[in-house]
């Protein structure tokens, strides 16, 4: 089928958009082109055309508006069997789209209406409006979408009992990418975090650790909120940040082979407690033990592994102390390390949710639209 997957937030290569989803849709054999907002371009790879509406300008506001227009209209010209949507923004311009005839997937990578609830950027009053606001728009959208793709099992639920079509589609890791034969003693004695870094990520809680290790911070990612990064760059724990900024793929690769342990201690906010983080499966991919934050879903992943250690992500203390724990115990560090690998070959890798998302679109190709 000819396939439109759509975004007018995340960035091109964006690991579950394009790096998984697009391409094991476009190996399947479908055309696939990538709708962007980014402003670098035309550009086809890995089987996906790329095509760019320009770059997204002025603030948030104006993206929620001139550039999801652009989006639409440039999803509408391709004339796609399916349009694959990635954010709640497009949810207007989607259901246009369903309307013309097309075919249309919500791809919902986190329970919004919850996320809501920690955005920084709305003011602490409107939040609960603004929550109750989304969820009600989704609801409404989703029983007129012809399927919904979701991150985790929790959100797939809440879709379900709407009546709508809703499959769950994990971000477990490509294991390609990922496993590798490294051996432990070739590794560093340092700590990674890789991902999107925020104050609801707990990056802060991981810097204030730092003073009470012996060790370094390979530290990886886009960084959402700048002023955080000022405000952490005086704080004493950063004289111990390794700041490697935004890697490709080959370069999280390589941090991750480099380093002893991977540290995901996300702040309890209501849309992270029931996540599955991607980076939780890379260091598990990658062999590395892991230090999580102590929420009753993660319990069952990293205890039913046996593959790291669970803190409380508020606490700094708790945070160094888990760290010297781990350095200073190579072999349970390294059994950790291969347990969670073990886990990851066996539980939690892409190609099984691949399968799902073609089975999926098999399934439309079958439907009138």
């Amino acid at each position: 089928m000819r396939v439109c997957h759509l975004t007018s937030a995340h960035p091109r290569y964006d690991i579950r958009i394009f790096v998984k989803e697009c391409a094991t849709l476009a190996r399947a054999g479908h055309d696939v082109t990538l709708i962007v907002a980014d402003g670098q371009g035309e550009e086809i790879r890995d089987g996906v055309r790329i095509h760019d509406v320009g770059p997204k300008t002025g603030g948030r506001l104006s993206r929620m508006t001139g550039t999801v227009e652009r989006v639409y209209r440039a999803a509408l010209a391709a004339k796609p069997e399916v349009a694959h949507f990635h954010d709640p923004e497009l949810i207007p311009a989607a259901l246009k789209l369903r309307r013309a005839g097309i075919k249309v997937v919500y791809d919902v990578h986190e329970d919004v209406p919850r996320q809501v609830l920690a955005k920084h950027w709305i003011p602490g009053a409107a939040r609960p409006l603004v929550s109750k606001g989304v969820e009600l728009l989704e609801h409404y959208a989703a029983r007129r979408f012809d399927a919904i793709v979701a991150a985790t099992p929790v959100i797939r639920r809440r879709f379900a009992a709407l009546g709508a079509r809703a499959i769950d589609v994990c971000n477990y890791p490509i294991l390609a990418e990922l496993v590798r034969d490294t051996p432990w003693e070739a590794r560093r004695n340092e700590v990674c975090y890789l991902g999107g870094i925020s104050r609801t990520r707990g990056i802060a809680p991981i810097v204030a650790a730092l003073p009470s290790t012996a060790t370094r911070l390979n530290l990886a990612g886009l960084w959402s909120e700048p002023e955080l990064k000022a405000e952490l760059q005086q704080q004493p724990g950063w004289a111990r940040v390794n700041d490697l900024g935004v890697l490709d793929r080959a370069g999280v690769a390589e941090v991750l082979a480099a380093s002893k342990v991977g540290l995901v201690t996300l702040l309890p906010t209501p849309s992270y407690v029931e996540s599955l983080p991607i980076k939780l499966f890379e260091y598990m991919a990658a062999g590395l033990p892991v230090i999580a934050s102590d929420f009753p879903l993660w319990r069952d992943i990293v205890d039913g592994a046996g593959c790291g250690l669970l803190v409380d992500p508020n606490d700094a203390a708790a945070i160094a102390s888990a760290i010297n724990l781990l350095l200073a115990d190579d072999a349970r560090a390294h059994a950790m390390g291969e347990a969670g690998k073990a886990a990851v070959l066996a539980r939690y890798s892409w190609a099984a949710e691949g399968d799902k998302l073609v089975a999926l679109y098999r399934e439309l190709a079958g439907r009138a639209a």
